[in-house]
C-alpha cells in the first residue's frame, strides 16, 4: 500500500478502538496505540505528523461529522452502522470537509475511504461508503468537476448524445415506505430507466419507461440529478457516445410489479426502506438512491 494509505489505515484502527471504548481513551493512550499500529502496518515515521493531525481533527469534529452522516444517510442511525463503516465515514468526511484541498482533493478523500472500506469492511461496505460520501460531495456542489483539459471537454461535447430517464419509485403501504428496483443479469439491483424518444420530454420519458419496465403508473415528485458517462457504440462514427441520464423521485400505488421485455433484466421487486442498504447496487446508482431516501425521510418528519 502507498504510504499515505497506510497512514490512514493506522488512524482508522485508532478511531475504531476509541469507538469501541465508548470514546473514553485518553489522548496519551491514543497516541501510544497509533505508534503501535504504525509499527504493525509499516507506516513511515515521517507520516506521524499527518496521522496525528488527521486523528486530532477527526476527534475534534466528530459531533459535526456525525450530523453530516445523519443527513446523508438518515435511514441508517449512527449506532446501527457497522463500527468499521462508521469510522471509515468519519475519517473520509474529516478529509472531505476539513483537509487542505491542495494536499487532499475531494475525490482523493472519497477514493481513499472506499479503498479502506474494501480492505477492512464487509461485502457492501465500499458501496455504502461511496454512496454516503458521494451524496455529501454532491451537496457540496461537486467542487472541481469543471476542472480538466479543455480539449477533452471539446471532444466530449462533439459526441452524439443519447438522453435517458428513470426514477427512484416509492410507494406507501400500511405506514411503511417501499422502493421499487429492477435486477440486472450481472447481479445488481438498479433504478429503472430507458431511452427518451425523439421530441419526448424527459419527465414523460421517465413515466413511460417505468410503465413499460415495471407496469407502474407514477407521479413525478422532483428531479434527483443527472448522470453522464461515455459508452461504446459501434454503429456511430467514432465508436463512442455520451449518455445523459436524468433521474427523478416518483410515487406510485403499491401494486404488483410486472417486469417488461427490456433486455438485460431478470426481476423487479419492492423493498422496505430499511432493507435497501443490504442490496447490491452500482456505485453511481447509490449516489442517486441515498439522496432519494434522505428526501423521503425528511418528508415523513414534517
Amino acid at each position: 500500500m502507498a504510504n499515505r494509505h497506510l497512514a490512514r489505515s493506522v488512524v482508522l484502527q485508532v478511531l475504531f478502538e476509541r469507538d469501541s471504548s465508548g470514546g473514553k481513551m485518553k489522548n496519551a493512550d491514543l497516541e501510544s496505540r497509533m505508534r503501535d499500529y504504525a509499527r504493525e502496518f509499516g507506516a513511515r515515521d515521517s507520516d506521524m505528523p499527518f496521522m496525528k493531525e488527521l486523528l486530532k481533527t477527526a476527534i475534534a469534529k466528530q459531533k459535526e461529522i456525525d450530523e453530516v452522516i445523519r443527513g446523508a444517510a438518515p435511514e441508517w442511525p449512527i449506532e446501527k452502522i457497522a463500527a468499521v463503516d462508521r469510522n471509515i465515514l468519519r475519517l473520509g468526511l474529516t478529509e472531505l470537509l476539513y483537509a487542505d484541498k491542495t494536499q487532499v482533493p475531494e475525490k482523493v478523500a472519497i477514493n481513499e475511504a472506499i479503498e479502506l472500506a474494501k480492505t477492512f469492511g464487509g461485502a457492501s461496505s465500499s458501496r455504502f461508503v461511496n454512496g454516503v460520501l458521494g451524496a455529501v460531495y454532491v451537496e457540496l456542489g461537486e467542487p472541481g468537476k469543471t476542472d480538466g483539459n479543455s480539449r477533452k471537454k471539446d471532444s466530449k461535447a462533439k459526441m452524439p448524445t443519447e438522453h435517458l430517464a428513470g426514477a427512484v419509485v416509492f410507494a406507501r403501504s400500511k405506514g411503511d415506505i417501499y422502493l421499487a428496483f429492477v435486477h440486472d443479469i450481472f447481479g445488481h439491483w438498479t433504478i429503472s430507466k430507458g431511452r427518451v424518444e425523439e421530441n419526448e420530454d424527459v419527465e414523460a420519458g421517465a413515466i413511460r419507461e417505468i410503465k413499460e419496465e415495471m407496469n407502474l403508473d407514477i407521479n413525478i415528485v422532483q428531479e434527483l440529478g443527472v448522470n453522464e458517462y461515455i459508452a461504446n457504440d459501434s454503429q456511430i462514427r467514432g465508436g463512442k457516445k455520451r449518455k445523459c441520464v436524468t433521474y427523478f423521485l416518483a410515487e406510485s400505488p403499491f401494486t404488483d410489479l410486472r417486469l417488461g421485455t427490456s433486455g438485460g433484466l431478470d426481476d423487479a421487486q419492492w423493498f422496505p426502506l430499511a432493507e435497501v442498504g443490504n442490496l447490491n447496487f452500482y456505485d453511481d446508482t447509490l449516489k442517486i438512491i441515498v439522496p432519494a431516501i434522505n428526501i423521503l425521510v425528511q418528508k415523513d418528519k414534517k
